[in-house]
């Protein structure tokens, strides 16, 4: 078992599947927090927690939780963030960090005046296969990368009075679905100098669709897909110089890939072996972190998410959704 303590604020549907990995890593889940008493106790008989609090105070004031996972829409990411941050706790920030880049900034301060971590929880990033891809880009093994592809398309709901359609929540198809393949375009071909966007708006105003064309400092681009209303292909692609690397659905999962050379030959062949959904390896990776004495990481430091979300609110201009205050 693990020396770090953690919490889990919020108890839907992503909370379940993110402490069910870290109990499978062996992590230890000492509390839950809802607004709801009820919900914090069944979802602690659930997972074994010892401890269950019926508001997000009393799980950040909790003197046996260090770490803190946030687990709530994001429109209250922000305030639950820094909530717990004022009490001294660490934060994992499910994705995406914030609303904007404002509210990410302020959750960036909150943790650096405090020394404590504070880091966004795109899972995928720390997955197997994305470590292995980002060796063979930095490798050189599909030479110089110039064109990345990639969707995250999903048939979800049209009902408005559903989350993913809720403005007031920060609903629409782009932070819930869309951050995948922008963080993804981010993380092999780096911050983005031009942006462009266009897409479709619902009835609630929140995006359904969106194609985000994306031009990086080396020239490379990227073409980018997302979708609340249709189901795609969910798969991706790095196309370089000297070969491609084609990842398969679910991209953004674990899951395989293959390098292939510029007449198709495949070079490699890769298939994930997780145990679980994959979430736990973040919270190693943050784990790794705090032991080490270090309130920052290098695969998604805390700069980068905040910049990620001033792309995703250029984005957002464009399309025409706006937020209400």
């Amino acid at each position: 078992m693990s020396a770090l303590r953690w919490g889990i604020l919020a108890t839907g549907g992503i909370a379940q599947a993110f402490t069910s990995d870290l109990l499978t890593a062996g992590r230890t889940v000492t509390a839950v927090g809802s607004r709801r008493l009820e919900a914090a106790e069944e979802f602690a008989r659930a997972h074994g927690i010892p401890h269950a609090h019926g508001s997000y105070e009393a799980l950040v004031s909790d003197p046996e939780v260090d770490i803190i996972y946030i687990a709530t829409p994001h429109s209250a990411h922000a305030d639950n963030a820094i909530l717990a941050l004022e009490h001294g706790k660490h934060v994992l920030i499910e994705k995406p960090l914030t609303l904007d880049e404002g509210q990410a900034i302020a959750i960036r301060d909150a943790a650096a005046g405090r020394g404590l971590l504070a880091m966004e929880a795109m899972w995928t990033r720390y997955l197997p296969h994305m470590v292995r891809i980002r060796e063979l880009v930095a490798s050189g093994a599909i030479g110089e990368p110039r064109v990345l592809i990639a969707d995250h398309t999903q048939r979800i709901s049209s009902d408005p009075t559903h989350r993913l359609n809720a403005l007031e929540l920060g609903g629409g198809a782009l932070l819930d679905l869309g951050i995948y393949p922008v963080s993804f375009a981010w993380d092999i071909l780096g911050a983005p100098v031009e942006v462009r966007a266009v897409g479709r708006l619902g009835e609630t105003g929140a995006d359904t669709e969106a194609a985000i064309s994306l031009t990086h400092a080396s020239g490379a681009v990227s073409s980018l897909v997302t979708s609340s209303r249709a189901a795609g292909p969910n798969t991706a692609e790095i196309v370089g110089t000297e070969g491609r690397i084609s990842i398969d659905r679910v991209w953004y999962t674990p899951t395989s890939f293959r390098v292939h050379a510029p007449d198709g030959t495949v070079r490699e062949a890769y298939t994930s072996q997780v145990d679980g959904r994959g979430m736990q390896f973040q919270a190693l990776y943050a784990e790794e972190l705090i032991a080490a004495g270090r309130t920052d990481g290098d695969l998604l430091g805390i700069d980068e998410s905040v910049a990620i979300m001033g792309t995703l609110d250029e984005i957002r201009r464009q399309l025409g959704v706006v937020y209400p205050r």
